[in-house]
């Protein structure tokens, strides 16, 4: 009775927040520009092309000068990290108000949103190349996807604030857009799975999707996660291993697919999330819910 109670609870503050999210203009649904803020720092999508060429040189700068990626199609000349997906995408980016200048050189950070309309539209999600996702969606014929990639702050940015902002204005979007699932894939530096064998080995055996949301890798891609016999985990090592992103989906109520992929381009092994909406934890909604609904 009492797991029931909150889950019509869960379900009526997420249906609340997208009541007020939508606001009508002309008979269309549109969303206020800034949907979160803390201090000095605010988040919202880009507007226009210099904002997103913005978020495209900060990836730039932290996928390639930073960590290395040799993705043969990225812009070197223009130092952007794009590619065929950035056009079809909405791009959530957080900006820091101080920085003097234009407002495209006050983005530190950025996150692509990719929803299943426009991936239908387009020939399918970036993941598609990396997990078995469209056959999980034939399995929710009913359910709306949302592909989350591209996560990237500067350096001297990566905080708390800015992954609060970042979560805020994902929670704002996907209530406004009646997301039911978000998805994507989460990154392991390097390319040898061996290397996080603690913290992979923890995903598979602790949060390894349910049969109902279970999907893997492409088998010509697949390589396997379960590298530790479950009693041999030391969990506090894993749980320290693990990028903080990965952290922050299981704190929420991630789950993760069978099998990681190698991405040599990026120079990472890869991990897809799965993360149905009702599965995110009421901390997740009374937190972020109730500051996203200041600014939608």
């Amino acid at each position: 009775m009492q797991t029931a109670l909150l889950e019509r609870q869960k379900h009526l503050n997420a249906k609340g927040i997208m009541a007020r999210a939508l606001k009508r203009t002309n008979g269309a649904a549109t969303v206020t520009d800034v949907l979160g803020r803390i201090g000095r720092m605010e988040v919202r999508l880009a507007r226009n092309q210099s904002e997103i060429s913005a978020a495209q040189e900060i990836r730039f700068r932290v996928f390639y000068d930073e960590l290395g990626a040799t993705n043969p199609n990225a812009d070197s000349l223009e130092r952007r990290d794009a590619d065929r997906f950035d056009p079809i995408c909405d791009h959530l980016v957080v900006f820091d108000t101080q920085i003097e200048g234009p407002e495209h050189k006050q983005i530190v950070g950025t996150y692509r949103l990719l929803r299943q309309d426009r991936a239908r539209e387009s020939g399918g999600f970036y993941t598609d190349d990396e997990f078995q996702l469209e056959a999980l969606i034939e399995r929710h014929p009913k359910r709306s996807f949302l592909e989350l990639g591209r996560s990237c702050v500067l350096p001297e940015y990566r905080s708390k604030r800015t992954v609060e902002l970042l979560w805020q204005g994902i929670w704002s979007y996907s209530r406004l857009h009646g997301v039911d699932v978000m998805t994507g894939c989460a990154s392991f530096s390097g390319t040898i799975p061996a290397a996080h064998a603690q913290a992979l080995s923890f995903l598979a055996h602790k949060y390894r999707a349910v049969p109902e949301w279970d999907v893997a890798a492409v088998p010509s891609r697949f390589n396997n996660m379960d590298l530790v016999p479950e009693e041999a985990i030391d969990t506090k090592s894993a749980i320290g291993a693990m990028p903080p992103l990965v952290k922050g989906y299981l704190r929420i109520g991630a789950m993760f697919g069978d099998g990681c992929v190698i991405d040599p381009n990026f120079a990472t092994t890869d991990v897809l999330v799965i993360l149905p909406v009702e599965r995110i934890t009421n901390r997740f909604i009374n937190y972020y819910g109730a500051d996203a609904d200041r600014f939608v």
